[in-house]
């Protein structure tokens, strides 16, 4: 770090005349926490943690082509004045080739702006400029959602030979920070998204960001992370470090890239971005429990089901399980619900037909309904019911719909490709009683 840059972060030059990258000299790992340094001189944020996941965003956009996704950053704040223009601006001092746009008129202005390279997209008031009620925006979000992986495309049209248009598949994969004041973004938008909450300084804790004395330190703090990260380029594209337990799907699509850049840093890094995960699962269990996460109807319905089924009920006729979700949900699935009347068995059926593929049966007395075993491997799948595991391992199994124990209906897994069905109940005792 510069003389000057150690002056505004108040730090002391080491005593031993290095560069004061913790000992790292130009190391991946001290060009980060130099960074982070500079983040929090400059930056308020409600969780420190926060400038750790600033920096290790900053630092991914320089090797987003090897890392195949590239998590879109939201820089939230309950009001103007939070400093997400100033995040912004620090960004396109440190992030791969950055355009810092007050707004976007255009997909086709943005699939252009990436034609010649990938470039890192920075847009500021977002919750004006993305508003689902402005005209186009679809067109710009489902660009912005493409571009979430590598090889993400849309369609331009470009002038061709003796005047014809012809199609042209332009490249839509690029980082993309977008800052708001509590912006209205679509829920697919988000699930791509990592958030970060910006607040007031209203005690004067952080710097102002006077460009003017400031420019050259960010310049000299770009260009270290540049050729550190180019360093660790190779590292980062082979690298498959360990993830923790239930960072899975779309969370580990979002913070698979921060992790490779920690593992390429090392030291505390990992440990740090393992940090940032466990928050993010938290906050997103957290969000299912109070209900603020729109979840489809189909969805709503699957945890209900396992909330009214008993322990012990192998087959319940359809008409039954409706009375029971209405009575477990009435505002969701009754008179009141959104969807404007009572959920009607037809509607029962059609939801779990179209998006679990599970069909109602006879039983043998001829009543139409759904066994349980029917959802045992579905409830599994989206982690309503924990996934059965053998004796003295973590090794998970798999649940077989086509069979159901003869003594409770209950649906029967096997531990092993080799082993006996047993009951879903898991429970030896209950089949040796049955065999009494």
């Amino acid at each position: 770090m510069t003389e000057s840059a150690l002056r505004i972060t108040g730090e002391s030059p080491p005593p031993d005349g290095s560069d004061g990258s913790g000992g790292s000299g130009g190391s991946l790992e001290g060009v980060l926490t130099d960074i982070r340094a500079w983040f929090r001189c400059y930056i308020s944020v409600t969780d420190d943690l926060d400038l750790d996941l600033l920096t290790l965003w900053a630092a991914h956009t320089h090797v987003a082509l090897e890392t195949y996704s590239t998590p879109r950053l939201i820089l939230d704040s309950t009001m103007p004045g939070s400093g997400k223009t100033t995040v912004l601006e620090h960004l396109h001092r440190l992030c791969l080739a950055p355009i810092q746009a007050a707004s976007l008129s255009s997909p086709a202005l943005l699939t252009r702006m990436l034609d010649k390279g990938i470039r890192t997209i920075l847009i500021d008031e977002v919750d004006r400029s993305l508003d689902p009620k402005k005209p186009g925006v679809e067109d710009l979000i489902a660009v912005l959602n493409s571009g979430y992986k590598r090889g993400g495309t849309r369609p331009v049209l470009v002038p061709g030979k003796g005047g014809e248009w012809e199609v042209a598949e332009m490249p839509t994969y690029s980082p993309v920070a977008m800052a708001g004041n509590a912006p209205n973004l679509p829920d697919d938008t988000r699930s791509r998204s990592i958030r970060v909450l910006l607040m007031p300084d209203l005690q004067g804790l952080v710097e102002s960001s006077d460009w003017e004395e400031i420019e050259p330190d960010a310049r000299d703090l770009a260009e270290a992370l540049a050729n550190a990260m180019e360093e660790a380029r190779e590292f980062v594209r082979t690298v498959r470090p360990e993830l923790p337990a239930g960072c899975i799907g779309r969370i580990k699509e979002r913070w698979n890239p921060l992790m490779r850049v920690a593992a390429a840093a090392g030291g505390e890094w990992p440990g740090i971005t393992a940090q940032l995960i466990e928050r993010d699962m938290r906050e997103a269990e957290m969000e299912r429990e109070d209900g603020l996460t729109k979840l489809p109807p189909a969805v709503v319905l699957l945890g209900d089901l396992h909330g009214v089924w008993h322990d012990g009920e192998g087959f319940i006729r359809s008409s039954e399980l409706v009375e029971r979700l209405i009575a477990f949900n009435a505002g969701y699935w009754g008179e009141a619900s959104s969807y404007g009347h009572r959920l009607t068995v037809q509607r029962f059926g059609r939801l779990l037909t179209q998006a679990f593929k599970v069909f109602s049966s006879k039983s043998p007395e001829g009543i139409r309904g759904y066994r349980v075993g029917q959802f045992e491997r579905i409830w599994h799948r989206f982690g309503i019911t924990p996934l059965p595991v053998t004796a003295g391992t973590a090794e998970t199994v798999r649940t077989v719909q086509s069979e159901s124990c003869s003594i409770c209906g209950q649906g029967l897994w096997s531990p092993s490709s080799k082993a006996e069905g047993i009951c879903a109940k898991r429970d030896q005792a209950h089949l040796s009683r049955g065999a009494a």
